[in-house]
């Protein structure tokens, strides 16, 4: 991957509800060196009547680190074939926007659906595999993973794993070994600290992590959590820099297995969100360059 070194990405998140062209000012604007996108506003703007060509032109001075996000990957049956022709969509908007990466999700992505089967033993949401061995969860999740990685590589695109915290797997280990099972070189992870640190993963663990694995960081921020399943829409409703994560521990454990790729502010402080996105949006990129050391 041919980058500059610590590049500073503004993540879709950040104006929530700004359509694309939106998100593109405020990160020329702010002077972000690239976006991480997500696809929904890709296929908004093309659903609008614009072209594909329109989408490339609009994006041809622009650097995307990736597009997200795909989630459920472990999905069975008629299901798994759904998420086939989701990942082959997205692997198409990743071309259309120059896009080297796509995000991948464990699921169930509902967090509600894992509540329920703790609280009643079901659920009407999909659960995915929670409730099976973790055996089980491991062999299927890796074979997806895998075909996965295969039908991506036919569009010259990577996959960035992040494990969502609730679901089964959440651990770093678990998720390596999901990448050594999958067995494919265009398998990498995304360091989510706000997912890590309630999945139980430190930043002591994350400096022992092989900087080739590492295709991108999530520098976000938490209230505190106590233990049991975390509710990433309480947890995460806060401004990153003002909850409980030491933000400098997290990004100098990164930076001490001499990862130097991209950085992403995802955000998902509702107040933020319905503020000045320009002003939020800077006010993330002084923080973030202070941390990275830009």
């Amino acid at each position: 991957m041919d980058m500059q070194k610590n590049i500073l990405a503004l993540h879709s998140t950040v104006a929530r509800h700004s359509p694309l062209a939106i998100d593109l000012d405020i990160a020329r604007t702010v002077g972000f060196d690239a976006v991480e996108m997500y696809s929904g506003k890709l296929e908004a703007y093309l659903a609008a009547g614009f072209s594909e060509a329109d989408l490339k032109t609009l994006l041809s001075d622009v650097q995307v680190t990736g597009i997200g996000y795909l989630r459920d990957i472990e999905r069975q049956g008629a299901e798994r074939d759904d998420m086939l022709q989701e990942a082959e969509r997205l692997f198409q908007l990743a071309n259309l926007a120059g896009a080297k990466g796509v995000q991948v999700l464990t699921g169930p992505i509902n967090v509600q659906a894992v509540l329920d089967i703790q609280q009643r033993g079901r659920s009407d949401h999909y659960a995915g595999l929670v409730g099976r061995s973790q055996a089980d969860q491991l062999a299927l999740t890796a074979k997806n993973l895998a075909a996965l990685a295969d039908l991506a590589s036919q569009y010259g695109v990577l996959l960035y794993l992040e494990a969502l915290s609730w679901t089964p797997l959440n651990h770093l280990h678990q998720q390596l070994e999901l990448v050594d099972r999958a067995g494919r070189d265009n398998i990498k992870l995304v360091v989510d600290y706000w997912h890590y640190f309630t999945a139980g993963v430190t930043p002591d663990d994350v400096a022992r992590l092989d900087k080739d694995v590492i295709y991108g960081v999530h520098i976000c921020d938490s209230l505190p959590f106590n233990g049991g399943t975390p509710d990433e829409g309480v947890l995460r409703n806060i401004p990153t820099g003002q909850g409980v994560l030491n933000l400098q521990d997290w990004t100098d454990a990164v930076k001490a297995t001499g990862y130097e790729g991209w950085w992403s502010c995802e955000l998902f402080c509702t107040r933020q969100q319905q503020s000045n996105s320009y002003d939020v949006a800077a006010n993330l990129k002084t923080l973030m360059s202070a941390l990275v050391g830009r």
